[in-house]
């Protein structure tokens, strides 16, 4: 028998809500490239938990503005 966390396990988007694009064409929130965002609704668990645990902290961390 399986309990409810086995049933619905939705992995939740690295949005923060700062939707504003680098020079780099990177979000300065999430850090997201732009075709990143859009695909987001149509990855599987697997593609964004790849993303969110692989590739989005090898990413340069947004620079600070002087």
């Amino acid at each position: 028998m399986c309990g409810m966390s086995d049933l619905f396990r939705a992995v939740l988007s690295p949005c923060t809500g700062v939707c504003t694009l680098d020079e780099g064409g990177l979000c300065r929130g999430c850090r997201r490239t732009g075709d990143e965002v859009a695909a987001w609704t149509t990855l599987d668990d697997a593609a964004r938990l790849h993303l969110m645990d692989v590739v989005l902290p090898a990413r340069p961390a947004v620079a600070e503005d002087a």
